[in-house]
């Protein structure tokens, strides 16, 4: 049983399977001279199996009285605990001067799409990420052009990071169990880009048209963006749908407009 009962409002499910805890520290493997960051402790089952590999580990913890357990079972120099809303955080001021952090994180899967985006804003002070995740989620950031999990998460995240899906996590592995199967991934900040992009506000603005209304063609959803025609010069058929479109295709008509 748990010694702290699980909250809705913040989507606890507090991982419990002894093996899965212990693959995704030694999937991490952190060494001494990192600065790894755990979001989302909650009760430290993970955070006492990491603190195997490394000192001081620091922890953003939204609960409170989540944040004074995990003050009280770890000593202060080896836990450093920052109760927080991991949605608003500033990671990047725990990074030291040319060091990036390592995110590692059981994400309660209310939030977790928002934080990825929240996470990549600060992706130039961040190394890698190890999060767990609802497996469809997960399904939706690695999936291919011309399938039904590719949509907008796809096309931004696969434009800022390199996507890994590692192994399932059933939701018998959690107290209370979750409705939906999760999924441990590996997240890498590209420090190139996978295509050239003169103004990322316009990519951003294109992707979300083009995606508004998954039946419909993007002579549909891009009509009030942007001039159809130049879609033809591109040599891209108006008729077709936002889920067939590659990132580069994507990144051409956003440029397109840019110039």
């Amino acid at each position: 049983m748990s010694l702290h009962r699980p909250r809705k409002r913040f989507g606890q499910h507090f991982l419990r399977d002894r093996m899965i805890i212990q693959r995704i520290a030694a999937t991490l493997a952190p060494r001494t001279e990192e600065r790894v960051v755990e979001i989302g402790p909650g009760e430290g089952v993970l955070t006492r199996e990491l603190l195997q590999y490394i000192k001081p580990l620091h922890a953003i913890e939204l609960d409170r009285d989540l944040a004074a357990h995990l003050r009280e079972t770890f000593p202060s120099d080896q836990l450093i605990v920052h109760q927080a809303d991991a949605l608003n955080f500033d990671f990047c001021q725990l990074a030291p001067p040319n060091t990036r952090l390592r995110l590692v994180g059981n994400l309660p899967y209310n939030i977790s799409t928002p934080l990825l985006f929240h996470l990549l804003d600060q992706a130039h002070c961040i190394d890698d990420m190890l999060f767990m995740l609802q497996k469809e989620v997960v399904l939706r950031l690695a999936a291919k052009p011309d399938t039904s999990d590719y949509g907008r998460l796809s096309v931004m995240t696969q434009y800022r990071l390199r996507v890994e899906p590692l192994f399932d996590v059933p939701p018998t592995a959690f107290y209370p169990s979750p409705k939906v199967d999760s999924m441990v991934v590996r997240l890498v900040p590209r420090r190139t880009a996978p295509v050239e992009i003169k103004n990322t506000d316009d990519f951003a603005r294109i992707v979300r048209a083009a995606f508004a209304s998954r039946r419909k063609t993007l002579r549909n959803n891009l009509k009030e963006t942007m001039e159809i025609g130049v879609l033809e010069t591109l040599g891209i058929d108006p008729n077709r749908r936002a889920e067939t479109l590659t990132l580069a295709e994507f990144a051409a008509i956003a440029n397109a407009i840019s110039s």
